[in-house]
């Protein structure tokens, strides 16, 4: 308790998650959410599973980009680092008082790239799926029945993944809340993280046509594919 006092007492609040950052992940949580719903319900709601799919693949087109030219923090440079930093974090992971990270630490970082390619694979497949009734994905006729059933086996495979690693990235949210006393889901809200120095916004920011640039070329590529 002593230690997380003198912490609250170096702090600042600075900028962290940019917006178009915690919209992907807000909007990103929806639409899981609500494409699983939607495959559960099957029938007439499988249109809606399909709108889903087609705005999770444009999401995903859209942080790839911004995880290049985004802001600082949100740069996949910024948090993916190499195997012997990840082992360094791993092995101080139950400390409380290792070393915090303003964005993503090693481990959190390569869990978001495992979840983005896991998301990327489920929309991905499903553009080529079928359920052997009357739904069929929007480039099935690419590929044709027998190709389809194999993407279609993986499609149903790799919900198992997509729902292990949204179970390990919110223990691992309350693990951080609870045990090391850090609060990762305030800054994906407010924008701003408690640090230790201060920094300007400037240093963070990317204007916001930019942004609308990205998410609109990458919707505009999802539409004219699956049209």
């Amino acid at each position: 308790m002593e230690n997380e006092t003198r912490w609250e007492e170096q702090t600042h609040l600075v900028p962290v998650w940019d917006l178009p950052t915690r919209l992907f992940h807000w909007l990103l949580v929806v639409l899981v959410a609500a494409a699983f719903a939607t495959a559960k319900a099957g029938g007439n709601a499988m249109i809606y599973h399909e709108w889903c799919g087609s705005a999770v693949l444009a999401l995903f087109l859209f942080r790839l980009v911004w995880g290049i030219v985004g802001s600082g923090p949100s740069r996949f440079a910024s948090f993916l680092v190499g195997p012997a930093a990840v082992l360094r974090y791993a092995l101080t992971l139950f400390s409380r008082d290792a070393g915090r990270h303003l964005t993503h630490n090693p481990l959190g970082g390569w869990s978001v790239a495992a979840m983005l390619l896991v998301l990327f694979l489920q929309a991905g497949t499903g553009l080529f799926a079928n359920d052997d009734i009357a739904t069929t994905g929007p480039l099935y006729p690419w590929v044709g029945k027998a190709l389809s059933d194999r993407l279609t086996g993986i499609h149903l495979f790799n919900q198992n993944a997509i729902v292990a690693l949204v179970a390990l990235h919110i223990a691992a949210v309350l693990f951080h809340l609870i045990y090391k006393r850090e609060n990762l889901i305030t800054p994906m809200v407010s924008g701003v993280k408690a640090w230790q120095a201060e920094a300007p916004a400037s240093a963070f920011q990317k204007p916001a046509w930019l942004a609308a640039l990205a998410a609109i070329v990458s919707a505009g590529a999802v539409y004219l594919l699956v049209r």
